[in-house]
């Protein structure tokens, strides 16, 4: 996704565009800022690819694929931006877990967001427990579902 690599990703124009569509959608449905930042799309996607939670985005695609990992989501994973934004969603849950991520996804795509509490897994397989998660959907600039996001802060690796 990233076509300029000496650039960082927020600093890319697809990103920025997205990173705005995250932060409006979050206050859409929750009624509050996901972060406090200034206005222009450009501060919101530095401060979101900074913040100091996991920020992750897919599409509608059949098979979502990420579209977006903030550095924390990224180092939680154990991920490359360029490997993680080609991965399809589901591979962040074990298999037994796919089935209650498909509901988490389904629940908050009927009722716009939901917060979660999950077992994700690593790149290289170091299960954690998402302790303070909230799944939303994203809407795009006609108000029309477009994908979903996610966050969380607190995290616990599980043996």
């Amino acid at each position: 996704m990233v076509k300029n690599s000496s650039l960082l990703p927020w600093q890319q124009p697809e990103i920025i565009k997205l990173s705005d569509r995250i932060f409006n959608s979050f206050e859409y449905w929750l009624k509050r800022p996901l972060i406090e930042v200034g206005d222009s799309p450009e501060e919101i996607a530095q401060a979101l690819f900074e913040a100091p939670f996991a920020l992750m985005a897919h599409g509608t695609e059949a098979d979502p694929i990420f579209s977006y990992g903030n550095r924390f989501a990224l180092e939680s994973f154990g991920f490359t931006w360029e490997t993680f934004t080609k991965m399809p969603s589901r591979y962040s849950a074990e298999p037994v877990e796919r089935e209650e991520r498909e509901r988490l996804l389904q629940e908050s795509q009927r009722q716009g967001f939901t917060p979660y509490q999950v077992v994700r897994v690593t790149r290289t397989g170091q299960r954690f427990l998402i302790e303070d998660g909230i799944l939303w959907n994203l809407l795009d600039d006609r108000g029309q579902y477009c994908g979903q996001a996610a966050t969380y802060s607190q995290w616990t690796p599980l043996e």
